[in-house]
């Protein structure tokens, strides 16, 4: 599988802990920065990962923000993004499981490293159960598709 990654200031100091954790699952990683401390816009990370995971550049995605709330809104501006933004193991396991979530946000300020590895872990290894979860996921790809006509 192939995983892209992407964040702004914000979450730059718990992406290396997030990548190890991508690495050790076996996956390999599409860097689209940022790759240092300076000030950044996270949504031009949040449509560069978006647009790689909906054109299959990637399999998935991993965004990083500050909180992750402003990077998962921007991701989500892309046509077929289910980004979920995570805070806790739990929700990541439901995001894959039952939303079919194919990029997660994590906040890099809010977020402990221990907690992010534990997260990327359950998300990646978690499937989409399908069946009635598959209904409502195409019932936001309706709304998705009337909305942008």
């Amino acid at each position: 599988m192939k995983i892209a990654i992407g964040c702004d200031h914000g979450g730059i100091n718990l992406k290396p802990t997030v990548v190890d954790a991508i690495n050790e699952l076996g996956y390999s990683i599409v860097d689209f920065g940022t790759h240092g401390s300076g000030s950044v816009d996270y949504p031009d990370f949040a449509y560069k990962v978006a647009k790689a995971v909906v054109s299959g550049e990637a399999d998935k995605g991993v965004l990083i923000c500050g909180t992750g709330i402003g990077i998962s809104i921007a991701a989500n501006k892309v046509r077929g993004i289910r980004c979920a933004h995570i805070t806790d193991v739990f929700s990541a396991e439901m995001s894959a499981a039952h939303n079919n979530a194919n990029i997660i946000a994590l906040g890099g300020r809010i977020t402990t490293p221990e907690t992010a590895r534990e997260i990327v872990n359950k998300f990646f290894t978690t499937e989409f159960e399908g069946g009635r979860h598959s209904k409502r996921v195409d019932k936001i790809t309706q709304i998705e598709t009337q909305e942008n006509l």
